[in-house]
């Protein structure tokens, strides 16, 4: 059942309350308006019809109220669901997926075509304008192969095929739709010097791309409430220092370890405030970026 169906009643809040909810956004539509967010857009909340919809609806709201949401997107389950389509199992090598050329192919039409255009028809749909964009588009991201070296051999090196690290990111594309009311949807497949193509992590273009437009935040929707300690409890507020602390005594250890790196790497490189957040739980972005309320943990550089 969708939102369509069963709108959520609001009749048992009164109206002075509801007043008082919006006028307490206020302070926090004042000081982000004008400003970049980037959000990366990955998990759950990516593949529940219900919450995509909170989702175009928090990005539609925060582009009207004057802020300039900026969209990368993952894609993991859908390109392992088309590889299995084709006969093919993803393979992984140190949490990153191992792409050969018929694979890259995969992953090229899977995250600039149909996950791509999936987030723009709903960011229309919700009232906004959004355009898809790939790291091709605007020759926005130069990538070169990433350079794996084992863990516990780092003399040893694997392939990992056309995985890409960020070699530089060119803006101008993102900036010229930004000034022009539209919300742009990146996926994160950068070009080589040969117009090869790369699959590169989202966590990292989201980051990287965060810092080179200077963006007052960066958001990372995830499957978990944040950063969580060793007893399972939410850290909502950590500077650069302490997660330093949490990386060195293994608080903070798998898919989080490349999620955290970039968001403390665009923490230190001038980016205000990086929030991870849970994706599950409905408009969840409104609610960490305008209201008092902690969904998730905040970084920030000091």
């Amino acid at each position: 059942m969708s939102h369509q169906d069963a709108p959520v009643s609001l009749d048992h809040i009164q109206p002075r309350d509801k007043a008082e909810i919006l006028a307490q956004a206020l302070p926090y539509i004042r000081k982000y308006h004008g400003k970049t967010l980037v959000i990366k857009y990955g998990g759950n909340a990516m593949t529940d019809p219900a919450l995509q919809q909170d989702f175009a609806e928090d990005v539609v709201l925060l582009k009207l109220v004057g802020m300039n949401p900026v969209v990368v997107h993952g894609g993991g389950p859908q390109i392992d669901e088309a590889l299995s389509r084709l006969g093919k199992k993803g393979t992984f090598i140190q949490g990153m997926r191992v792409t050969d050329e018929e694979t890259m192919e995969v992953v090229e039409w899977v995250l600039g075509g149909e996950v791509q255009q999936d987030i723009v028809g709903l960011i229309n749909v919700a009232g906004g304008k959004a355009v898809g964009l790939t790291g091709r588009d605007g020759a926005m991201i130069r990538a070169k192969k990433l350079k794996m070296l084992d863990k516990d051999d780092p003399t040893k090196e694997h392939d990992v095929g056309q995985v890409g690290e960020i070699e530089s990111i060119d803006p101008s594309v993102v900036k010229a739709l930004q000034d022009d009311a539209f919300i742009p949807v990146i996926s994160p497949i950068g070009f080589g010097e040969h117009n090869e193509s790369y699959n590169i992590n989202a966590d990292l273009v989201a980051s990287k791309l965060a810092e080179i437009l200077k963006a007052e935040k960066l958001v990372l929707l995830t499957n978990t409430p944040g950063v969580l300690d060793k007893a399972g409890k939410l850290l909502t507020d950590l500077t650069a220092k302490r997660i330093d602390e949490l990386f060195a005594d293994g608080t903070i250890s798998g898919g989080m370890l490349p999620k955290i790196a970039g968001a403390l790497d665009a923490a230190k490189a001038g980016v205000n405030a990086v929030h991870i957040i849970d994706g599950r739980v409905p408009h969840a972005m409104l609610l960490e970026i305008l209201t008092d309320q902690a969904y998730g943990t905040m970084i920030r550089a000091r």
